[in-house]
């Protein structure tokens, strides 16, 4: 049966109705490490429920709970709210609203059971990820790492913490997060007693994270509650300082949300001050790269002057093409490309 509750449109058709559409929306994240006993059968009750209110968005269910980034119509915002505290494992769930939103986030509904809701890589069946470190709100998240001896932690991939992090962050340069636990804990071999400060975008990735460097020894673990969304909107509902430099990278069609007025990252093709993602126009190599404005009308919005030029190929010349040309999306993850050097790979001509 859960194979018939998916949207059967083509993307291109969902993507212009989205671009066009004038409906207000309101972009929404959440999560929750919980045990579900049947996650395709939760799967299913939350995709027609969902469904009946126009809920768009990408959600994650696995054994170990549910992770949700989603946008609902405005107008139906609180049937949503009242909807999830009638679902017991959704029931008072802390619901991330976007700093930066356009409504323009998602454009289809998409629920898939997986094994894990975060990939971590750890088979250790003792690991207990509700044994997760100290919950800090903005005021104290800031009190902490003003101290001498605290050591912060961005548990996010580097093309995230590229375009904004904290101040003073140990930012890995790793692609995945499964990826970042194991360099992180022994980058910190000698800092067991030291105050350990981890953030993430929502706080999903600081939950588990946390969870398992206590799980390491580590004596004083804590995490950013609700992360970057969540610091963002109360440092500005209580006027505080704002120690995120940047913009915060989200994993929707926006990209990006600003935090803050600094541009700390470049453009990867001219080096220009730059911190707007996208994904190259050619969809054979669709690697996701930084450009500004002057590269992308350049470019037309490719990472490369070949990939321009393949875009501009007819369909039929496209298909005999395909396969036989290695474009940067053909070489390297996103992600990958600046600890090895995408950008001389990159044509400046």
């Amino acid at each position: 049966m859960a194979q018939l509750l998916y949207n059967k449109i083509n993307r291109e058709v969902l993507l212009e109705k989205l671009k066009q559409s004038t409906e207000e929306r309101t972009t929404i994240s959440f999560y929750r490490y919980l045990k579900i006993a049947n996650p395709f059968l939760f799967r299913d009750h939350l995709y027609l429920q969902f469904d009946q209110i126009n809920v768009m968005g990408r959600i994650y269910i696995a054994h170990e709970g549910i992770n949700g980034q989603i946008s609902v119509p405005t107008s139906q915002l609180e049937t949503f709210k009242k909807s999830i505290q009638e679902i017991d494992y959704l029931k008072n769930i802390r619901l991330n609203y976007a700093i930066e939103d356009d409504g323009k986030s998602f454009f289809k509904l998409k629920i898939k059971v997986r094994e894990k809701i975060v990939a971590d890589g750890i088979t250790d069946p003792t690991f207990d990820v509700n044994n997760s470190g100290i919950h800090l709100d903005a005021k104290n998240f800031n009190e902490i790492t003003s101290k001498e001896g605290t050591v912060i932690v961005d548990m996010r991939n580097h093309y995230e913490s590229e375009v904004g992090h904290f101040e003073g962050a140990i930012c890995p340069e790793v692609t995945t997060f499964r990826e970042s636990l194991p360099i992180i804990a022994a980058q910190l071999e000698d800092k067991k007693n030291q105050p350990i400060v981890m953030y993430c975008t929502g706080g999903i990735r600081c939950e588990k994270a946390s969870a398992y460097m206590k799980y390491k020894g580590f004596n004083e673990v804590y995490q950013l509650n609700g992360g970057i969304i969540e610091y963002a909107r109360q440092i500005k509902e209580l006027g505080l300082e704002n120690k995120f430099k940047g913009k915060n990278f989200v994993f929707d069609e926006r990209l990006g949300e600003r935090i803050s007025e600094e541009i700390i990252s470049k453009c990867h093709q001219c080096g220009a001050p730059c911190d707007t993602h996208t994904n190259c126009l050619n969809d054979q190599c669709h690697i996701l790269f930084i450009q500004c404005p002057e590269c992308r009308e350049k470019y037309q919005s490719c990472c490369s002057r070949l990939c321009s030029e393949f875009h501009e190929l007819s369909a039929e010349e496209k298909n005999i093409r395909k396969g036989k040309i290695e474009f940067n999306g053909s070489k390297f993850s996103k992600g990958r490309y600046k600890a090895i050097g995408l950008n001389m790979h990159l044509d400046k001509s």
